[in-house]
């Protein structure tokens, strides 16, 4: 009697690496230290859920797209380039799954639509990041589930088309947000905008130590913004300088809060809805519109 053996698949793994010298056939091997894949697609094919793909060394890794829970850790030139007319990373999650971006750098190169295409998920958290020459948006969040809470910290975002950070909660969706140290520059729209529909999808966020400078579109070249009746922006120790308009609370009832922040060299210096300042900030070296805003709030 003879008895046919084949050999198992290899059982999905929590931790996958990639390697400028790697090759994607050692999925076989489930893209293990010894033998890494190319690239973050490949190694996406033999990780478990809540597992971590791992860049071992600079080189391009290529785009990706997430459909659930998932770390992505990179080191200095552990890039991605999104593709012409297309996104470099787009995540598709489940609602309650977080994915976690570090150490990459996403370039556009003058052709790559979005650098991150957030559609759906629970939470976002990019660190360490630099995210730049896309033709539109440098960060895109346009979440579907309910809610997705979002962390974008220690990261550079620059010389986008359109928005640098882009968050907006399609239909009755709620997003928060939080920006620690995010230097954003020269995006073209906007440097980081959030907008709350005016009925139903409800943004807030706060950004701390975070720097807003260079966009100069005459449409809106905000630095940071906060636009419709259901988007709050809390600003920190922040500065928003160099732009068509250092802050905006727009779209008809948008709230922007100021807190030991500088709004400065911009062509306008505050204009929309609601502003308010704790009194401890410097508006100021404007083109025009740099009076105390009208609604101040007592230090406590």
């Amino acid at each position: 009697m003879t008895i046919a053996m084949t050999a198992a698949a290899p059982a999905a793994t929590l931790r996958a690496f990639v390697s400028g010298v790697g090759n994607d056939s050692n999925t076989a091997s489930n893209c293990a230290h010894a033998a890494p894949c190319r690239t973050f697609a490949a190694a996406l094919t033999v990780i478990s859920p809540r597992g971590e793909i791992e860049a071992l060394d600079p080189a391009g890794y290529g785009p990706i797209t997430i459909n659930g829970p998932l770390s992505i850790v990179g080191v200095p030139g552990a890039a991605i380039n999104a593709p012409s007319g297309g996104a470099g990373i787009i995540i598709n999650a489940q609602a309650n799954e977080a994915v976690h971006l570090q150490g990459l750098l996403i370039d556009g190169s003058g052709v790559g639509t979005t650098g991150i295409q957030f559609n759906s998920g629970g939470s976002l958290v990019v660190e360490n990041c630099v995210i730049r020459n896309l033709t539109n948006d440098g960060i895109n969040v346009y979440n579907s589930t309910a809610t997705v809470q979002v962390l974008i910290s220690n990261t550079l975002v620059a010389d986008n088309g359109f928005y640098g950070i882009f968050i907006f909660p399609r239909t009755a969706g709620s997003a928060t947000a939080t920006f620690n140290r995010v230097k954003t520059s020269k995006n073209f729209a906007a440097n980081i905008i959030l907008e709350g529909d005016q009925t139903t999808g409800t943004v807030r966020g706060t950004a701390i130590d975070s720097v807003a400078v260079g966009s100069t579109s005459s449409s809106d070249g905000s630095g940071f913004e906060a636009f419709g009746a259901q988007a709050e922006l809390n600003l920190f120790s922040s500065v928003a300088s160099h732009n068509r308009v250092g802050v905006t609370a727009g779209g008809g009832g948008g709230t922007v809060r100021l807190y030991q922040t500088m709004v400065t060299g911009n062509t306008v210096g505050w204009n929309g809805g609601t502003v308010m300042s704790y009194v401890n900030n410097s508006i100021d070296d404007n083109g025009c519109c740099e009076s105390p805003p009208g609604s101040v709030l007592p230090l406590k």
